[in-house]
């Protein structure tokens, strides 16, 4: 592969480890800004999920400025506004202040994971585009184990004022990330379909690609397929699959215990730094299953992971609800490990390859944003009403969450795909490892 191929995707590949930074960051700091600024449990959980409504806006509409000014330019951009959203988050003097900070970091994280996967697909030679979409996405699980380790050796640095490091570490990636943008050039697809500048295109595939001149007439041949309108009758059992499938992921509590694991791990009655200490250990486990379950998803199929992961998930949670009822926290840290581990390996791997599969490729921009959507107005959810559940009923909580999951298995077992590749024999053929991001195809 061209080292300035490799180059560029790592410079963009800070992106996600950008990302997955900011998602899980917060872990850390919720509990002091609680304390802080005397928050209600529902407005602690709004302080957290804003972050989650902008990624949300940030996913729906990260397609217009990437289309409009470019995806390098894009990027450039989400790097600086990554940067100020973290100093202002980290020095804000009030909660309102704090959200505000929060919901700007959330459109990046939402713009991030439209326009880096993008740049990526759109860079890179077809033949390694999917290994450095999946790098991507790579770098977002590792992100996140970054953040849960840098709170655990700053848990104690400025005091009370902890929090406002954890949150503020996250400017220097922002820094170098905006600063590495400036070196790569902007995608040949862009620069042919919306700039109508071939010569420059034509100066990046020839460093990107062995035919130039086909892979211009690729380009512009589909930019002319034919699209349709995704909400019709015809596309209602993928958009109804791509829904449930987004819900069930969120309601099966995954981001319950990326975003407040501390406060999961002190409710069983785990000191303060074995807390912290086990929150970095989900994110090594996560890491590695996320790695285990790509390279079993070809292998044994959507629907198989997606099940073993189900039942990871009933098994975990079952032994969580078990340990909190009985309050017996002795395992509780190892339980958390084995629902993050059927996670990984389940739904965390299988997700964004079915949504993007099951949908043709006429709809398949719009279908997989409309997947991407669906997770993440989830996600705010689960944020914004975790707090108010766990001071009132915490034990019902993650029994409320393994009825879910159990439904879940109901759901994937009752899916008759017909095919390893959930959807894709019916639906149109999959697009490989590229499709591993849902907005890789966001912005065509």
């Amino acid at each position: 592969m061209n080292r300035k191929i490799i180059i560029w995707s790592i410079a963009v590949g800070l992106g996600g480890l950008l990302f997955g930074m900011d998602v899980a960051v917060i872990s850390g700091a919720e509990k002091a800004i609680q304390q802080l600024w005397v928050l209600s449990d529902w407005e602690q959980g709004t302080a957290i999920a804003m972050a989650l409504y902008g990624t949300a806006f940030g996913a729906a509409f990260g397609n217009i400025p990437a289309n409009k000014i470019g995806r390098k330019k894009s990027l450039i951009w989400i790097g600086i506004i990554f940067l100020v959203s973290s100093i202002g988050a980290a020095l804000a003097p009030d909660v309102y202040t704090f959200m505000f900070f929060r919901f700007l970091s959330g459109l990046s994280i939402g713009a991030s994971s439209v326009v880096a996967p993008v740049y990526i697909s759109e860079i890179a030679p077809a033949k390694y585009r999917g290994r450095l979409v999946i790098s991507f996405q790579l770098n977002v699980v590792s992100g996140i184990l970054l953040a849960y380790f840098s709170n655990y050796l700053l848990k104690d640095v400025g005091g009370d004022n902890a929090w406002r490091w954890m949150l503020g570490i996250v400017a220097v990636p922002s820094l170098l990330f905006s600063l590495f943008m400036l070196t790569v050039p902007e995608t040949p697809r862009w620069l042919l379909l919306y700039k109508n500048d071939e010569r420059h295109a034509r100066d990046v595939l020839s460093i990107t690609e062995d035919n130039v001149d086909k892979t211009i007439n690729e380009i512009k041949a589909g930019a002319h397929q034919t699209k349709e309108a995704l909400f019709n009758k015809k596309f209602y059992k993928p958009l109804l699959l791509a829904f449930l499938l987004a819900t069930f992921n969120q309601l099966s509590g995954i981001n319950a215990i990326i975003y407040f694991a501390p406060r999961v791990f002190e409710m069983a009655g785990i000191g303060k730094d074995a807390a912290f200490l086990s929150t970095t250990g989900i994110g090594v486990v996560n890491l590695l299953f996320t790695v285990i379950g790509w390279s079993l998803i070809d292998k044994f199929g959507r629907r198989t992971l997606m099940f073993m992961g189900s039942i990871g998930y009933i098994v975990s949670l079952a032994l969580i609800a078990f340990s909190f009822n009985s309050g017996n926290g002795q395992f509780i840290t190892y339980y958390v490990f084995m629902f993050i581990a059927a996670h990984a390996i389940g739904q965390g791997a299988v997700i964004w390859v079915f949504i993007s599969e099951i949908f043709p490729n006429s709809v398949r921009a719009t279908g997989t944003s409309f997947g991407c959507l669906t997770h993440w107005v989830w996600a705010a959810v689960v944020a914004q009403t975790f707090p108010f559940f766990a001071a009132n009923g915490g034990k019902l909580y993650f029994r409320f969450l393994l009825c879910n999951d159990g439904a879940a298995v109901d759901f994937c077992m009752a899916h008759d795909a017909g095919n390893k590749r959930c959807g894709a024999g019916r639906y149109g053929q999959g697009n490989g490892g590229a499709a591993l991001i849902c907005a890789t195809n966001c912005t065509n």
